[in-house]
């Protein structure tokens, strides 16, 4: 266990003009500095309500007191939480005396890197810590919980393990392949390969969904000026996110509205009217809106009942909605596509409801464990290559350098590979000792 030299502390909870703060202590002069301001320290893991002193004796405080001896931390630290009142003149007296105590104030994360390194998580549990702090949806809650508890750091921690033998069976095939008694399993271990590699093309090929859970989705409304875009994404977005008027190009620059739908994060993008125009302006707009309409999860495309969709659109394409908007003057109706009046509200319910329907298409069946972030999938296409090569090779020596590149690039993801792991693994399966 790797125990940092200082001892740190932060608000965890609350802060100033709150009802309560918590201050979180870790590092090995927590105990000590519990003994000096609160004149002594609980029993382990029991709240104790205690008169908080400055080192001249001034009461700062009266709280509830937590001590958290190590191993058993959050951070794998010896710990200790203050429970205080929130008043900002109490937080800065506590946290003077801290500071006068021996502590120092904590860097961002600071914690939760020293929970990593002393082993009580790996790197996409505390990715997962950071992901449910910063979610918005119950999706974002959700896919958070399961990485902070283990399901995504799980499923690679097996695949490295299946790396680790593979990579010592080679390491031993190389030393001691000709000595009587070692396994000659080659092909068996080709196997391993092959049907490793197959898995995690498997894991890869998720359209993004985890990833899209996680930095929310970006729907684009698109169309020529004056078919009502602005209003809609106003009467979605149920507050003025955009100007509305009857002046076409209006709208030069790319506006954004963030919204939940269908429990999924998702940012309504307002766009430049589409048109042939000369106002080199509103032309640099117009680029913009059809960019980011190209990069959008989806394209909503809008025209008033008089007017084909400006957008190009394909009916086989899922990744575009066709919305006739101004259905309250219009004297007929489309029958093959959503019909609205932003105006009146009319068929907005029905919109928002397709609207959900494609935010879960588009995030659903992503599995217990989902990829996340690019950082793991740039990590997997490495390990995938690497696999690639090893089947290919021709010689022992290379397939083995590969089989060690998929396993370095794997330990990237969750920060565990270590030389050890693989002596161990060398030891537990061949009689080297012989």
């Amino acid at each position: 266990m790797i125990l940092a030299d200082a001892t740190i502390f932060a608000v965890a909870a609350g802060g100033a003009g709150a009802a309560l703060t918590v201050l979180r202590l870790s590092g090995p002069g927590s105990g000590s500095i519990l003994d000096q301001i609160c004149g002594g320290r609980p029993a382990p893991r029991r709240a104790s309500l205690r008169g908080l002193r400055d080192r001249d004796g001034d009461v700062l405080d009266r709280g509830l007191v937590l001590w958290f001896p190590a191993p058993g931390s959050y951070t794998g630290e010896d710990s200790a939480e203050l429970h205080l009142h929130g008043g900002r003149a109490v937080l800065q007296a506590v946290a003077a005396a801290l500071v006068l105590a021996g502590a120092r104030p904590a860097e961002p994360g600071e914690f939760t890197r020293r929970a990593f390194l002393n082993g009580r998580m790996d790197l996409t549990q505390a990715e997962g810590v950071a992901d449910l702090v910063a979610a918005e949806t119950e999706s974002q809650r959700r896919q958070a919980l399961r990485q902070m508890r283990g399901a995504l750091g799980g499923l690679y921690r097996g695949w490295t393990d299946r790396l680790i033998r593979l990579n010592a069976f080679y390491e031993a095939w190389i030393d001691f392949g000709e000595e009587d008694g070692t396994p000659d399993g080659d092909e068996a271990a080709l196997r391993d390969i092959a049907t490793l590699r197959a898995e995690i093309l498997a894991h890869l090929d998720d359209n993004r969904r985890g990833q899209r859970v996680r930095e929310g989705l970006v729907f684009a409304i698109v169309g020529a000026p004056n078919v009502g875009k602005s209003s809609l994404i106003n009467a979605l977005a149920s507050r003025d996110v955009a100007i509305v008027s009857d002046r076409p190009g209006t709208t030069r620059d790319v506006l954004e509205a963030r919204l939940e739908l269908g429990g999924v994060a998702v940012t309504l993008l307002d766009t430049a009217g589409l048109r042939a125009t000369e106002d080199a302006v509103e032309a640099e707009g117009i680029r913009r809106a059809r960019a980011r309409a190209a990069e959008a999860d989806l394209v909503v495309a809008v025209h008033d009942p008089w007017t084909p969709p400006e957008y190009d659109v394909d009916p086989r394409d899922a990744r575009c909605l066709v919305v006739c908007n101004k259905i309250d003057v219009a004297v007929r109706r489309s029958q093959d596509r959503i019909n609205v009046s932003a105006l009146t509200g009319e068929g907005i319910p029905r919109l928002r409801d397709k609207l959900c329907d494609a935010a879960r298409m588009l995030t659903g069946g992503g599995g217990d464990a989902p990829l996340t972030r690019a950082r793991h999938r740039a990590a997997l296409h490495a390990v995938v290559d690497s696999l690639g090569d090893a089947l290919a090779a021709s010689m022992t020596e290379l397939r083995a350098e590969d089989v060690r590149l998929a396993l370095g690039a794997m330990g990237r993801i969750t920060g565990r590979t270590g030389i050890e792991e693989i002596l161990d693994s060398v030891f537990a399966q061949f009689c080297i000792g012989k």
